[in-house]
């Protein structure tokens, strides 16, 4: 299937990106309707000028209730990935191409609390769905504000929007051995909200060897102290594991995509290795919010975390510690002079990390003979300001830069008389600016150009081949975009596009070596070019039989190549970056009843992914259908909603998580088939506080 972008241009003229079935308030809003908090504006998204993906509760409450990876999957510009249950990556605008595993190179913040660690990288699987109230996704650099990074910045807020006292509960059934069980506790008023919740949730995966099971303690307060002052705390405890079955290679996916990684030479297969990831974390975090004066106000958040990860795999059995803290500051004042507004805000961010790395020999799945025992050093810090001006005749001019600073420092215990090893990133500017304009009453023009600066990672300097590599480079570059916002027909119809043209050097691209075991190399230049387009149409506003419905659509056009690149004699320039489609479409149609019954339909499709940067292999495009029927009624305090629904319909075979440049063409992650989910949802509620 080869989509053009003038056939999706014609789309545009009468569908659009939102959805939902709940009785949450951005159900009632349209998309370009929504406020967000990305940089800082509290605009309407319609208004806002950047580029950034907002999901709600209405998008969220489309699938299976057990991950976020569909709703974010059917915004453009965006691919959240999954190698096995509970193994995620994040790839906006290219960004795994330094990810082998994990979240990397993307700045991420839960409840405001800073949720990448000072080594750059972000646990995302340690959340649950029921963790998420609604995401902004800002896409390319956004360093101006919240400090190195080139992959884009992620704000997550887990408090529910509209609240109100009560009790959740919500248990989800399905393919694979799939179950998940959700209590939540909301209690407290308008002044002192608390709400405490408890996830489980388990499968036994589509493949062998991919087992799963998910812990996850939460304890959530907002107490509003006086009329200037509100405190906030986030508590958070998780526990998980999963089994990791290896990448596959092609004549292996062919025969048998469900199989794990078979023993192969000197490295025995998942089973015998018990590869595996136990992973657990803890985060406290505190913020506080007081208007100093009537134009000045400050928000400031501390917080401390810990994590331990032991995962044995094919090479070896890794256990890594890594205690953290860290904390953020933000100075807001705003003036009002003539016909105009001036909003300044200026503040920093600083994390420190005591990390302690060691491995050994994977004897069967336990620890055998040291090979590396390592303490690492590591901070990060950040200071920033931004302008915000609006003017008459609806221009709107937004500059900030930020200026940053990272160390780390390895010293290792296992090697007699080492010398501790430190290499500093110093001072590095990260600017931003951004201009906008209504051109007329629901239309919305905007252009910016930024800069992105991100060091290494601890994972990129110390890999797996366990060489330490502080002779990488931080890579950087500027990003220039242009988009427009509109909004027609009493709202009822939304379109957005953008398109942005970025020039990365220094890339950080991940490589495998003989023994498939991952390092990192700079890779040049790069020039990424796209354009990212999302519709919506309210068909109905409450008229009839049918009493809500909706249709939306949202496409991603990447040109993505390497402008300058060498790897010894070999000549990279030119070609395709892998782990980037070309294309991407995702569409879907909503409808809800009056009686309650509804249903949510969803489409998505990818071109095909290069798998290497020679470009001799790729992953085949693949065409997705799922839905969800449900029935859902409230009866006074008491809520019900009954839902089940399908995933990969048409039982497509696909990669979800292909393994880049890996060693042996062993790129290949299957997917599960197609998959059945069943659900229930009951609450019992107080009177709600608007």
């Amino acid at each position: 299937m080869k989509l053009t972008l003038p056939f999706f241009l014609l789309l545009l003229s009468f569908s659009n990106f939102i959805n939902a079935q709940t009785t949450d308030s951005d159900t009632t809003r349209t998309l370009g309707e929504v406020v967000l908090r990305a940089f800082e504006q509290n605009r309407q998204l319609k208004e806002s000028a950047v580029a950034v993906n907002y999901v709600g509760q209405a998008q969220l409450e489309r699938s299976n209730n057990t991950s976020v990876l569909p709703a974010l999957n059917n915004t453009p510009g965006i691919r959240m990935e999954e190698r096995s249950p509970g193994s995620y990556r994040m790839n906006i605008r290219g960004s795994t191409l330094r990810s082998p595993f994990g979240v990397r190179n993307v700045k991420v913040y839960w409840n405001g609390i800073p949720f990448t660690d000072p080594g750059g990288s972000t646990y995302l699987n340690q959340l649950g769905y029921y963790n998420f109230n609604s995401i902004e996704v800002i896409k390319g650099p956004g360093g101006s504000l919240y400090g190195a990074g080139t992959g884009g910045v992620i704000l997550i807020n887990g408090m529910p929007q509209k609240w109100s006292t009560g009790v959740d509960a919500n248990y989800v059934l399905g393919s694979y051995d799939l179950n998940s069980l959700n209590l939540q506790v909301k209690a407290g008023n308008e002044d002192h909200r608390n709400v405490i919740g408890f996830t489980h949730q388990t499968s036994d995966g589509y493949r062998d060897h991919t087992a799963m099971r998910r812990d996850i303690a939460n304890w959530q307060t907002k107490i509003r102290a006086n009329d200037r002052q509100t405190l906030t705390a986030s508590v958070l405890y998780g526990d998980l594991y999963y089994q990791t079955p290896g990448a596959l290679t092609k004549a292996e996916y062919d025969a048998n995509p469900r199989a794990a990684r078979p023993a192969a030479g000197i490295n025995p297969s998942a089973d015998q290795a018990k590869a595996a990831i136990y992973q657990k974390t803890f985060l406290a975090g505190i913020t506080n919010e007081y208007q100093l004066t009537e134009h000045f106000q400050n928000t400031s958040t501390l917080y401390g975390a810990f994590s331990q990860i032991k995962n044995p795999t094919f090479r070896n059995y890794e256990r890594r510690t890594e205690p953290h803290f860290g904390g953020r500051t933000l100075f807001k004042w705003d003036h009002e002079f003539s016909k105009s507004t001036l909003n300044l805000l200026f503040g920093g961010e600083a994390q420190k990390g005591f990390f302690k790395t060691q491995t050994w020999n994977n004897v069967n799945g336990n620890p055998g003979t040291v090979l590396t025992d390592d303490d690492i050093n590591n901070y990060i810090y950040t200071v920033f300001a931004q302008a915000d001006l609006r003017l008459p005749h609806n221009w709107n001019i937004t500059a900030g830069a930020s200026i940053n600073k990272s160390s780390i420092t390895i010293t290792r215990l296992s090697v007699p008389s080492f010398v501790p090893v430190k290499r500093k990133y110093n001072s590095e500017w990260a600017p931003r600016v951004a201009v906008s304009k209504k051109i007329v009453s629901n239309l919305w023009i905007y252009a910016s150009v930024s800069k992105g600066f991100s060091p290494p990672t601890v994972q990129e300097i110390l890999p797996s081949t366990s060489v330490i590599s502080t002779g990488l480079e931080a890579e950087h570059g500027y990003n220039y975009e242009a988009g427009i916002k509109s909004s027609w027909l009493q709202q009822r119809l939304y379109i957005e596009v953008n398109a942005f043209s970025y020039q990365l050097r220094n890339a950080i691209v991940g490589r495998k070596d003989a023994s498939n075991a991952d390092y990192f190399a700079n890779a040049g230049t790069t020039k990424q070019r796209g354009l990212e387009s999302q519709a919506y149409y309210q068909l109905f506003r409450g008229h009839g039989a049918i009493s809500d419905g909706r249709i939306w659509v949202s496409h991603t056009w990447n040109y993505f190549r390497y402008k300058d690149f060498k790897q010894g004699t070999t000549d990279f320039s030119g070609k395709q970056l892998p782990s980037v489609a070309p294309q991407t479409v995702a569409a879907g149609i909503d409808f809800g009843t009056k009686p309650g019954i509804y249903i949510n339909l969803s489409y998505f499709y990818s071109d095909p992914i290069a798998l290497n940067d020679a470009n001799t292999a790729f992953a085949s495009s693949y065409n997705l259908l799922g839905g969800r029927l449900g029935w859902k009624r409230i009866i006074g305090k008491w809520g019900i909603n009954v839902f089940g629904g399908i995933d990969n319909a048409f039982d497509v075979k696909y990669s979800l998580g292909n393994d880049i440049n890996a060693a042996g063409n062993r790129y290949y992650n299957a997917a599960p088939g197609v998959n059945y989910f069943a659900g229930v949802a009951l609450s019992v509620a107080g009177k709600p506080h608007n």
